[in-house]
């Protein structure tokens, strides 16, 4: 079971094992602040969780919200972007297109990413709680939002029913909001159910012993299908169209993880 970690400790340690500490909006400005890590180890990932895959990452979104890539001078809202190379990316992305993105995170992660005019513009802050002010410097209704890798640690801060309204809120009419990389513990126990999941678990820990699937256990703070389920009906309570949609097998992570997209008619 996973703790909370002293945030000191998490701005001067110079090894951490990320898996054993329970992360949430502060645990993360301290890893912010910290020289020791790396981009992918401040935003809570081992290297070699994402070292390489930024590009086929920022491809699947594009993907999913084609409007980045097909359309010009829009408003893109990132919540929760961290400071590795996928919003740079993005922020290129959008510095090609002519998009203004407003990124929404803690002050110590967003000094950590580039200032360009008439690009990015910059909102400190946890989400949703400070919502109204990411509407006012985005200054119009988002028509792309991307929220990726970050709603199972708004989990921790947040009511994710606020989330979803508050998203919903931010889009434009014909807007989309991609809520991906979303750890769903229900696809996790099917997978690790199956054969080919138990050879993956042997060949990532290196343990010749199967690997326990506990079925009837309730995972508290964890997201599962009923989670999203719920956050599917909310959207679409709020007059949107919901789906949750899978991740390229390429993806690190794809075979447990889920994407959701909320579209505003």
């Amino acid at each position: 079971m996973s703790a909370r970690a002293d945030l000191d400790h998490l701005r001067r340690s110079q090894r951490l094992d990320l898996a054993a500490v329970e992360l949430d909006y502060e645990g993360f400005r301290a890893l912010a602040a910290n020289p020791h890590l790396s981009a992918h180890e401040k935003i809570g990932f081992p290297d070699a969780y994402r070292e390489g895959f930024e590009q086929a990452i920022l491809t699947d979104i594009c993907a999913k919200l084609p409007m980045l890539r097909e359309a010009e001078g829009r408003t893109v809202v990132d919540i929760g972007p961290g400071c590795a190379a996928l919003p740079r990316m993005l922020v290129d992305l959008c510095r090609d297109r002519r998009h203004r993105l407003v990124l929404v995170d803690s002050p110590e992660m967003l000094a950590l990413l580039p200032d360009i005019d008439g690009v990015t513009l910059k909102q400190p802050g946890l989400f949703p709680k400070n919502a109204a002010a990411v509407r006012e410097t985005a200054a119009s209704p988002a028509d792309a939002l991307i929220c990726y890798s970050v709603l199972h640690y708004i989990y921790i801060d947040s009511n994710l029913f606020d989330f979803v309204d508050a998203t919903v809120n931010l889009l434009a009419p014909g807007g989309q909001a991609l809520i991906g990389d979303i750890p769903n513990v229900s696809k996790r126990r099917r997978f690790f159910a199956t054969e080919r999941g138990q050879a993956f678990h042997r060949q990532f820990t290196g343990s010749t012993e199967p690997h326990e699937v506990r079925w009837a256990e309730p995972c508290p703070g964890k997201i599962d299908d009923a989670v999203l389920l719920g956050l599917m009906q909310r959207a679409q309570g709020a007059g949107c169209d919901a789906y949750l949609l899978p991740q390229p097998a390429g993806l690190p992570m794809a075979n447990r993880r889920d994407d959701l997209l909320i579209v505003k008619p």
